[in-house]
């Protein structure tokens, strides 16, 4: 079975090459999509990469959030398909009502870019169920925005749901809540965090290939569907 990944372009996007190479190391067809046309040319899944969607202004992913591509990708969300939110792309998510809370300015105020532990929390997401439970990835983090935020009858449910993915091990380097690096959606099948596997799918160009376990979750997700 051919798996086609959707991979959207907004202006300022930085990393949807990252993204369609990820996706094509796990063996799918990574799928060009332009935020300014809603038509998601039949993919099986979505991935809303990182950068500076059309320069961050108001606010990190508040104008990417009305783009046509993203009504469509709402749509398809609530019907199940699995979309995965990378920096700037949870940040668009968490606009778009597909996932609770916000990321705000890290707590030190500076752009951390750093090699960054994460603990699996929850290994039953389309996502992420290549990991052991309680496994701990080494990926890149890269982000002035990524202090996750919400109130605490929030938190409460999703650390009550099991819906807090990924958590940074050690220091918390943004200042987000709980220590909170990645959560879903109610049903499994949207997925944001901050830092970036995309950059870690291979031991030659990142500082593991921890990274690609998400992008062969995926797999397994729509050829076992």
């Amino acid at each position: 079975m051919s798996v086609r990944v959707g991979v959207i372009t907004f202006p300022g996007t930085l990393d949807d090459v990252d993204a369609a190479r990820a996706a094509r190391y796990a063996e799918a067809e990574a799928v060009p999509l332009w935020h300014g046309d809603p038509d998601l040319k039949g993919v099986d899944a979505v991935i809303v990469p990182g950068g500076f969607s059309y320069g961050d202004y108001l606010r990190c992913g508040a104008i990417a959030r009305f783009a046509p591509v993203m009504d469509s990708v709402i749509e398809a969300a609530g019907k199940g398909m699995p979309v995965l939110g990378i920096c700037n792309g949870f940040q668009i998510l968490c606009e778009a009502g597909l996932l609770p809370g916000a990321l705000i300015r890290n707590s030190g105020l500076h752009f951390v870019c750093k090699d960054q532990w994460l603990k699996v929390e929850n290994n039953t997401t389309a996502w992420s169920s290549r990991y052991e439970l309680g496994a701990e990835i080494l990926v890149p983090l890269k982000s002035g925005e990524g202090g996750y935020q919400a109130t605490q009858s929030t938190v409460d449910e999703l650390e009550g749901e099991g819906r807090v993915v990924f958590r940074y091990v050690g220091d918390n380097p943004n200042g987000s809540r709980d220590g909170i690096a990645g959560v879903t959606s109610a049903n499994g099948r949207v997925v944001g965090l901050m830092p970036h596997p995309e950059h870690a799918i291979d031991a030659l160009t990142g500082p593991t290939d921890d990274g690609l376990g998400m992008f062969l979750s995926l797999m397994d997700e729509v050829v076992n569907a």
